[in-house]
């Protein structure tokens, strides 16, 4: 029997295989299937909503909704029991009427429009624009979640990514490819940090390649989630004045935007990372932040679900829910681009055996920690090496790639100050005048280390500034090997 398709063909004599194409295309793509429109809201919690005699709900489908004043607002569905649904509205529940507000089944998972065009653009937790700007032209539209990568396509993460900052490129290196969180806590620098970080990475090889080493191919993804107005419009002013704007795609959640949109917003950065990576073949930074704002709002959708709650009343699940997103990272074999990630998230109370920190170390290839004696002595960044690790660190670093020496003197700088950590303990206990010759040039060595080396400007690079001279203590102490 012939379809309309083929009638509509027949009906062009002699036409040619392209205009046929088009015809096929137009007929399929553009077919209407009428959808049901429900009003059957039997139930809001928090930021859930709760609907009755629905047909063919199916999981993690979107649902919109139209409220009464005639504002749209879009949801997932959560879970399906017989004819209920319970979905997530990511704009919230206020102003939803049970009797009024009616909803729709869209029968597509959440996708995100995605396009080279994002660089240089501001978008909200939702990815719409908030810059003035124009809508994106979308390129493709992808599942947020992404896609699973096969273990046996990855590559070892390799080649250093410079951040700018000494204590991270130096004693804590990141390869390309790598996911390293930076531990920070409530009222520490982490916002300037993570600027800075922004303002200055780049690959550490340059060359005229534009598919590897170029530096219009490296970009910059940064997903902001429960700031106030204060910190998003210090992002987005400084990314503006030094020029950086035009590598970043900036997306914002502010603090007194839904609770629930902080669940998709890193989601939508990640995905958009993967675009730029895996099809625009660029090498993506993804800065998040905070990510204590993202499991507290995990906290709540469990909360509201009435999930049996785990250690804090976070849910047990949230090491796999974390891991969604940390091990989105990553090189892919065939591709010439990289996602490397760096999470922030501020501890409560200055506690790494919160769950937060605690889960994040599983998962993560190390840490950055920033500490809070270091800042309240006006060393900025405050950044502690010796709770720092970088897991990856061995593969991005020596001959061909930093420098030769570049393990043996950061394996020194870590010895001699640990050391001096323990001689300034010690100062403490019985004075300075009980102190050896040693101990007390492993004393000054501290000090010049955190004074010199630490410290730098926001606005200074690693290498545009003057290292400690190492030498003088070769010449005091000859069984330490520098350089």
């Amino acid at each position: 029997m012939a379809t309309k398709v083929d009638v509509g063909i027949r009906g062009l004599p002699g036409a040619p295989d392209g205009v046929k194409e088009h015809f096929q295309a137009v007929t399929r793509n553009y077919i209407t299937h009428p959808r049901l429109t429900y009003r059957t809201v039997c139930g809001v919690n928090g930021p859930l909503v709760v609907l009755d005699n629905v047909k063919f709900a199916q999981y993690a489908e979107i649902v919109n909704f139209t409220l009464p004043n005639g504002t749209h607002r879009s949801g997932q569905v959560l879970e399906v029991t017989g004819s209920k649904a319970i979905v997530q509205v990511f704009e919230g529940t206020s102003g939803i009427d049970a009797r009024k507000t009616s909803c729709e089944f869209t029968g597509d998972i959440l996708r995100t429009p995605v396009s080279e065009d994002m660089l240089g653009r501001v978008f909200n937790g939702s990815a719409k624009p908030i810059d003035k700007g124009p809508m994106v032209m979308a390129e493709d539209f992808l599942d947020i979640n992404g896609q699973p990568i096969n273990p046996q396509g990855r590559i070892y993460p390799e080649e250093m990514i410079q951040t700018g900052l000494s204590p991270i490129d130096v004693m804590n290196s990141i390869a390309r490819g790598q996911k390293i969180p930076i531990f920070s806590a409530a009222g520490l620098p982490h916002n300037e940090i993570a600027a800075q970080i922004c303002r200055q990475a780049g690959l550490v090889k340059k060359s005229k390649d534009v598919v590897d080493y170029h530096e219009d191919n490296f970009a910059i993804v940064f997903a902001a989630m429960g700031v106030n107005m204060e910190t998003a419009r210090y992002f987005k002013s400084d990314f503006e004045e030094n020029g950086s704007m035009e590598n970043v795609c900036l997306f914002l959640n502010l603090a007194n935007d839904p609770t629930i949109e902080r669940i998709i917003t890193p989601r939508l950065a990640l995905t958009t990372a993967e675009f730029l990576a895996y099809q625009c073949e660029k090498h993506v930074l993804v800065i998040l932040t905070d990510m204590s704002s993202y499991a507290e709002a995990l906290r709540e959708v469990s909360a509201a679900r009435e999930e049996v709650p785990g250690r804090r009343g976070f849910p047990g699940y949230m090491y796999t829910d974390l891991a969604t997103i940390y091990e989105r990272a990553g090189r892919v074999e065939g591709r010439n681009g990289s996602i490397t990630q760096i999470p922030i998230l501020t501890m409560p109370n200055d506690d790494i055996t919160h769950p937060i920190p605690d889960l994040t170390g599983f998962i993560t290839e190390g840490q950055i920690y920033v500490d809070r004696q270091l800042h309240n002595r006006q060393i900025y960044p405050p950044i502690n090496v010796l709770p720092s690790l970088s897991r990856l660190m061995k593969s991005a670093i020596g001959e061909g790639m930093t420098r030769k020496d570049h393990g043996d003197v950061s394996n020194q700088l870590y010895a001699c100050y640990a050391i001096g950590k323990d001689v300034q303990a010690m100062k403490a206990v019985v004075g300075e005048e009980a102190l050896t010759a040693d101990d007390l040039l492993y004393l000054e060595f501290l000090q010049k280390f955190e004074k010199q080396f630490i410290a730098q400007g926001m606005w200074e690079k690693a290498m545009d500034k003057e290292v400690p001279e190492v030498l003088f203590f070769k010449r005091q102490l000859d069984f330490l090997v520098f350089l």
